[in-house]
């Protein structure tokens, strides 16, 4: 089993500088511990236990990506509620150029402002965006974000999406409510967090059916989410033909499994070293520069 010091020899062996890991998290201190306090409930929420691997403080976190060799990675931001969005953008941006191989990320919500808030935020170099369909439990539908998407589309700048209905279902999460914006905005450069855990299936149909459309690594495969919510094997030839649309993802610090679980799942696939150069360097280079 690959343990956490032996990750730098693991990309090494595939002939890549390291890795690109567009599914990272870090948090202004306060929004963080109450992420990890709803953690601490896992067995409430999720019926089952969720630790925290790496619950310590930040220069610690950012030296543990630096050890792993993780070159470039977003400081993924989201909210749960109005007037979070525009601050967080602020914080998100002023912790990226503080922060070496971190790229400047952005966020949003169906609220009035939110499509002044994305020019602006564009405007500033945002490289990337996340929002979380079940945790701001909202309609990525809603009329209030039509003009975001359109421009992000037009922009070309891709957004991390978490629209499955795992670990738990929410009010919009599936592939239909985001599947709707995809055929108002086709051209939207949109990363589908969690291969769309668990509608594995119908999450790969929309990046089959829309060129712009990637899928994140991210707890996919792992023994942890394999007991909850496993991948059909049948799917692995289209996840094959996708190998240029798929993208490294770890949920970094926020896994109860160290970072090269991640890695050795993806490797037991069996899909090749091609398909894992691609994966976990090629694709997220593209994505986050560099």
């Amino acid at each position: 089993m690959v343990r956490d010091d032996e990750v730098p020899a693991w990309w090494q062996r595939l002939g890549v500088d390291g890795l690109m890991d567009v599914h990272v998290h870090f948090l202004p201190d306060a929004v963080m511990d109450a992420v990890w306090r709803y953690f601490d409930q896992a067995e409430e929420h999720y019926g089952r236990a969720w630790p925290i691997t790496y619950r310590t403080p930040v220069a610690e976190r950012l030296e543990t990506l630096r050890a792993l060799g993780v070159r470039r990675f977003p400081a993924l931001v989201y909210p749960h509620k109005p007037d979070m969005a525009a601050w967080l953008n602020q914080w998100a941006r002023d912790f990226a150029a503080a922060t070496p191989g971190c790229v400047p990320s952005g966020t949003f919500f169906p609220e009035p402002g939110a499509a002044q808030y994305v020019k602006e935020a564009l405007e500033l170099d945002t490289r990337i965006f996340k929002v979380h369909v079940q945790v701001g439990d909202y309609d990525p539908r809603d009329d209030e974000l039509d003009a975001v998407w359109g421009q992000l589309a037009e922009a070309g700048v891709p957004v991390v999406v978490h629209c499955g209905s795992g670990p738990i279902p929410g009010s919009h999460t599936g592939p239909g409510p985001f599947g709707e914006v995809l055929r108002r905005h086709p051209r939207l450069t949109a990363v589908i967090a969690h291969l769309g855990m668990p509608e594995y299936a119908e999450h790969l149909a929309l990046a089959e059916t829309y060129p712009n459309v990637h899928l994140d690594t991210t707890m996919a495969f792992t023994p942890f989410a394999e007991a909850m919510m496993p991948v059909d094997r049948s799917l692995l030839p289209r996840l094959a033909a996708l190998q240029e649309r798929i993208v490294l993802g770890s949920d970094f610090p926020n896994i109860p499994y160290e970072y090269a679980v991640q890695l050795e799942s993806l490797e037991r696939l069996e899909l090749g070293d091609d398909w894992l150069r691609a994966v976990c360097h090629h694709n997220g280079a593209r994505l986050l520069g560099g």
